[in-house]
């Protein structure tokens, strides 16, 4: 007696990028405030802790006799901390406001946007970050203003040489749904330069 055979539909298995990309688009048009907080908080954590690791191994080569600490778990937890109460949430709606005070089709709209960016956004989001990761720290008022001191200035040149052509790119190439996330994920990097200055 033959034995009936099956037909099993074998769906094919989606390979796990593409799984994640879905995903992400999905959340982004159904939550996209929370996406973007949820992503800057992670991307900010990896970046700190790349930094912090990055100096680590920096300071061993340095002084190799020396023991170096051990790794700070709690820096990624206060960059998680600003990337999804404060990174996520006011470039979303930065550069939702962007595009209203300076639609694509105004004069020069690049150029615009670029430097209310790069001279307004940018000094004020700086400083926000100094002023939050003091408070996260527990440090006092004085500590802070020693750090805008000694680094703030430092920071800001920097930030303008890293950041002017990626912005130059974000607010003018990137379209405005995908903005958060193409400077968030340079700002992996950025905040891997953070953490160094946080020292």
């Amino acid at each position: 007696m033959p034995v009936a055979s099956k037909v099993v539909s074998e769906r094919r298995a989606e390979p796990l990028p593409a799984l994640l990309l879905r995903t992400y688009l999905r959340l982004l048009r159904e939550r996209p405030v929370v996406t973007k907080s949820v992503t800057s908080g992670i991307l900010s954590a990896l970046g700190n802790l790349l930094g912090n690791l990055l100096s680590q191994s920096i300071e061993r080569r340095r002084k190799p006799q020396k023991s170096s600490k051990e790794v700070d778990l709690v820096g990624p937890l206060r960059f998680a901390v600003y990337g999804f109460l404060f990174t996520g949430p006011l470039s979303h709606y930065f550069y939702l406001f962007l595009e209203q005070m300076i639609p694509s089709s105004a004069p020069l709209a690049g150029i615009r946007r670029l430097l209310l960016d790069r001279l307004i956004i940018a000094p004020a989001f700086l400083l926000l970050f100094f002023c939050v990761m003091n408070i996260l720290e527990g440090k006092d008022l004085a500590t802070l203003n020693q750090k805008l001191k000694n680094r703030y200035w430092l920071a800001l040149k920097m930030n303008w040489k890293v950041w002017t052509p990626i912005q130059f790119i974000n607010v003018n190439y990137i379209p405005v749904q995908f903005r958060v996330l193409f400077a968030n994920l340079v700002a992996f990097f950025w905040y891997a330069y953070l953490a160094s200055t946080q020292k």
